[in-house]
């Protein structure tokens, strides 16, 4: 049997990794997915990670060539039959002849035409689950059996509770949440028991380090990212201008934003949400300590000691 381990370069899944090297099951493989929207650190600590545990970690990373393609010939020939306007057609060719960028969440998103949100987080199935679910099933059928290991725990929603520690999938492909009942505190300590240093990017600011910044970042976090990584929101603007011209609504913002087209982007675009990020509580007043040098370390977990 494989033991194949989903590797993010983050808390619980790097904890769960060593789970199962203490555990000493046979013929451990781990996966990670490059969403194209991770930071530096976390490409360098899946690295780390490798090289301290002696795990192969494979990479995988989507390639969306052929969606790319067949979502230009249908805004290039169905668009004009559906009465969009040749204006925006036109807008929207100027990016899709280009070719795909190569990087699977921006070409994922010039394809949807938007970005993905709370209620249509599609960046994960399609950047996540989908590639990762694609190489399992693939041991599946070159191994014969393959257990994959998550790092999945109760406390983070209700939904991750409900799901069970253990699951036959069938067809050989079963699933271990070993961590599932676990805390925060006891994801750290296993990271001090086996003497393997957490993603620095706890340490400054970040209750999560997959994608950065991710779509579902709360108002501190955006805070901290701005202050210490500015050109990943300069990224984001890049991205929200391409997304636009390629969507049909001709607008598109990182983050969700209420309201018509205009009005939506003008007030939800990643330079306003950055400014927001610097108000205190209704958003009209700024907040004294927004301009303040980030501290040395700033952990939401107490990892300054």
């Amino acid at each position: 049997m494989i033991n194949l381990v989903s590797v993010s370069g983050g808390k619980d899944s790097t904890a769960t990794l060593l789970v199962a090297i203490e555990r000493d099951v046979e013929n451990i493989q781990a996966v990670f997915c490059d969403t194209g929207n991770e930071h530096p650190a976390t490409y360098d600590y899946v690295r780390y990670l490798e090289a301290v545990t002696g795990v192969k970690i494979q990479w995988l990373k989507q390639d969306f060539t052929d969606w790319w393609w067949r979502r230009r010939d249908y805004v290039r020939d169905i668009w004009p039959e559906k009465g969009v306007p040749d204006s925006t057609v036109k807008r929207a060719l100027v990016v899709l002849e280009g070719g795909p960028t190569g990087n699977p969440f921006l070409d994922l998103c010039v394809i949807k035409g938007r970005f993905p949100s709370r209620m249509a987080q599609f960046c994960t199935q399609c950047l996540k689950s989908e590639p990762a679910t694609e190489y399992l099933l693939n041991l599946v059928d070159s191994h014969g059996a393959v257990e994959s290991w998550q790092g999945v725990r109760a406390e983070e929603s209700i939904r991750r509770a409900k799901q069970p520690e253990w699951e036959d999938k069938g067809g050989g492909y079963t699933i271990r949440r070993p961590i599932h009942k676990w805390t925060v505190r006891q994801v750290f300590n296993q990271h001090k028991r086996h003497g393997i240093d957490p993603n620095p990017l706890y340490k400054l600011g970040m209750s999560r380090v997959g994608c950065m910044p991710c779509i579902n970042a709360r108002k501190k976090e955006i805070q901290e990212i701005s202050k210490r990584f500015p050109d990943q929101f300069e990224r984001i603007a890049e991205w929200e201008f391409c997304v636009s011209v390629a969507a049909k609504r001709e607008a598109a913002t990182f983050f969700a934003s209420v309201g018509d087209t205009k009005t939506a982007f003008e007030r939800g675009n990643i330079r306003e949400v950055v400014k927001w990020s610097k108000t205190l509580r209704g958003g009209k007043i700024i907040d004294p300590n927004s301009e303040d040098d980030a501290p040395m370390c700033s952990s939401a977990y107490g990892l300054c000691e």
